[in-house]
């Protein structure tokens, strides 16, 4: 097997492949109760009308600012959180109206890295306890011998050493609890993982380590991930593709290579003006700086979201909804400067 240390994937998707996961219009509001009988005052727009799709061993990043509505995205994917509207669909199946005994089969597939690697471990359970919990709760059927094997063979894939497995989660440090927690997505042989910032929390040199890891066992059991982020170092060193989100809405969506060199929406642009990631032509951009906050998304703004930031905004951009749409072959965007005949990239300096 060629190692990912260097940023290559082995297993790039094939073209012409049906998807692993498509989801469609997806939808998630939160009620805002205020008064003595929380009455609904407004909802939450943290997901409004996102759609995409992963492929069987591919790695969809997810990147945007702090609420944008990305990791609400990966939860609602898993049915952690129910989806307002929308459809989910596995291997073709919308899972969206499936109950929580219909969602059992569905659980063995879709497992979850969270961003905290402390948080997300019961800190009552021994190490070992904590990857074996997930047999035990889908009714695998070894002795506990044969179990404490499996979770021995889990623990080494990782790289940790199976004699740490009745160690409790505050004898480890940050990179060893998300190998962990990495092992116990694994358990179940799921096909695909969401990561929830899975390395924010990690030191720089313990985020390339997990990082490599994640790829190796990508290429390994043929993995799926969605990869959800801010830091768009990481996301272009895991990601076939990446879509980029804004208060609920994707605004691009392409491979990774098109999206660095050539971006296709103002706010990927500054974005990417903004982070420090080495590239050719990368010196000739210019840094573009966003002016105001995010809008809420209590109250999101008519139009195009982002027109109330945007330097290149137009009278249109406050009334019509952007479509996401193919501008050139595989790459999406929804912004009406295409309309407008407005050459991209925007940064390049003159």
């Amino acid at each position: 097997m060629n190692s990912p240390a260097d940023g290559q994937h082995v297993t790039a998707p094939a073209g012409n492949v049906t998807p692993l996961v498509e989801v469609r219009d997806l939808k998630k509001h939160f009620p805002v109760q205020k008064g003595l009988f929380s009455r609904i005052s407004g909802y939450v727009h943290a997901v409004d009308g996102v759609s995409f799709h992963i492929d069987p061993g591919e790695t969809l990043g997810l990147v945007g600012e702090s609420g944008c509505g990305k990791s609400t995205v990966g939860r609602t994917l898993l049915k952690l959180l129910e989806p307002t509207s929308g459809t989910i669909q596995i291997d073709g199946q919308d899972i969206t109206k499936v109950d929580r005994q219909g969602m059992l089969p569905y659980r063995r597939r879709m497992q979850m890295i969270y961003q905290d690697p402390y948080a997300s471990l019961n800190p009552r359970m021994s190490a070992g306890e904590i990857v074996g919990e997930p047999l035990i709760i889908h009714g695998d059927q070894s002795n506990r011998e044969e179990r404490r094997g499996k979770v021995a063979a889990l623990f080494e894939r990782v790289g940790l050493r199976p004699r740490l497995m009745d160690s409790y989660p505050h004898e480890f440090s940050g990179g060893q609890r998300q190998r962990i927690g990495i092992a116990r997505a694994l358990a179940l042989g799921p096909e695909l993982i969401v990561g929830d910032e899975p390395v924010s929390a990690l030191d720089v040199s313990i985020q390339a380590q997990i990082i490599n890891l994640m790829m190796d066992l990508q290429d390994e059991f043929h993995l799926s991930y969605l990869f959800v982020a801010h830091d768009l170092a990481v996301v272009e060193h895991i990601s076939h593709r990446v879509a980029v989100m804004y208060l609920g809405r994707i605004v691009e969506m392409t491979d990774k290579t098109s999206l660095f060199e050539m971006p296709l929406h103002p706010y990927t642009e500054a974005l990417l003006s903004a982070a420090p990631i080495a590239r050719s032509g990368s010196r000739n951009r210019r840094r573009i700086i966003l002016t105001g906050d995010v809008p809420s998304p209590i109250n999101p703004p008519s139009g195009c979201h982002f027109h109330a930031r945007c330097p290149y905004a137009m009278v249109r951009c406050r009334v019509d909804v952007p479509a996401l749409r193919e501008i050139v072959p595989g790459h999406v965007a929804a912004c009406h400067l295409h309309d407008a005949g407005v050459t991209f990239p925007l940064a390049q300096a003159a």
